[in-house]
């Protein structure tokens, strides 16, 4: 999987756009800027929005292509990233780091998912936010038609609702759709997508 991405994001194009993701445009502008970690941020588009909105920002990826790319878009927009190279369940961040914890578009192997998971509600404050917006199961239906739209081929990296509910137990629940969307964010996300977008905030510690 690493050489896939590394090998995608080596071209010279960002394969995914250098705007940010529309759904984290309209959730992270009302939120008061903090910690936020981004896990499979790629080419950094969502890390540099971030940061330029204030925010320090920590991006995850596999690929040191990825990294390399979001560096220099940072650097063009005069802002900085903390960018971490590996898999997310061998980074090791403190309990509690982080403020708000954005998941776009990172699936996950099915049977990695409910821990990773789990490792990253370990890392969000009392209180932190989670903002996902990712393929939903039915999604298979529509990048068998049209490979360019992208995403996952295998069922049980697709999200549900139930899955979200079960990975983040007991968060209150601000955000919850499930649209099918045209998406336009470069040359692999082309064409009508079936997406789920969530915004949940973590229970504070009862005293």
């Amino acid at each position: 999987m690493k050489e896939f991405w590394n090998e995608r994001y080596s071209q010279p194009a960002y394969a995914y756009g250098t705007a940010p993701n529309k759904f984290l445009e309209t959730q992270l502008p009302g939120l008061k800027p903090g910690s936020i970690l981004m896990p499979g941020d790629g080419e950094g588009r969502n890390g540099v929005y971030a940061a330029k909105l204030g925010w320090e920002v920590t991006c995850a990826d596999l690929s040191e292509a990825g990294k390399a790319k979001a560096l220099a878009l940072a650097n063009a927009n005069r802002v900085s990233l903390d960018y971490r190279v590996g898999d997310i369940e061998i980074l090791n961040f403190e309990p509690g780091s982080f403020d708000t914890i954005a998941l776009i578009y990172a699936h996950f192997a099915a049977s990695r998912k409910a821990a990773i998971h789990q490792q990253l509600h370990s890392w969000l404050k009392p209180g932190g936010i989670i903002i996902l917006e990712a393929f939903r199961k039915t999604h298979l239906e529509f990048n068998t038609a049209n490979p360019n739209v992208g995403g996952p081929r295998e069922l049980g990296m697709l999200y549900s609702p139930e899955e979200l509910f079960t990975g983040f137990p007991d968060y209150e629940v601000i955000f919850l759709d499930e649209p099918d969307i045209r998406l336009q964010e470069g040359i692999y996300h082309d064409g009508t997508g079936a997406v789920i977008r969530y915004v949940g905030q973590k229970p504070n510690l009862k005293h």
